[in-house]
């Protein structure tokens, strides 16, 4: 499995082009991703990553807008009429933690098993 300067042109225009390490450079650049190995597992793998990156990506983007909209409007005040107020550093602490939270999960992607 290898490509060459004529796989180029299909590599450009397919919705994701994979090529290998071994290939010439003209496809490597022409595409979205380049395996280090010559194997059709390694496409396994790629497929296996990305959908756990995607889910990481969905969960971090929860937390940051979960943080966000729970504790902005707290720390400005706007319910306060309804007794619910936080010290603006406490609140800045949560948006620290929320921070956190979506490095840690990030770094989750680092423990996945590959064949």
């Amino acid at each position: 499995m290898e490509t060459g300067i004529n796989d180029s042109p299909a590599l450009t225009s397919a919705d994701i082009g994979v090529s290998v390490n071994t290939g010439t450079d003209i496809a490597m650049d022409s595409s979205d991703v380049i395996l280090t190995r010559s194997d059709l597992e390694s496409i396994i793998n790629l497929i296996k990553i990305s959908k756990k990156t995607m889910r990481n990506i969905k969960q971090n983007l929860f937390w940051a807008f979960f943080y966000n909209f729970l504790m902005i409007p707290i720390a400005i005040g706007i319910l306060k009429p309804f007794g619910i107020s936080i010290n603006p550093m406490i609140a800045s602490l949560a948006m620290v933690l929320s921070s956190i939270t979506v490095i840690l999960n990030a770094l989750r992607l680092r423990r996945i098993k590959t064949f």
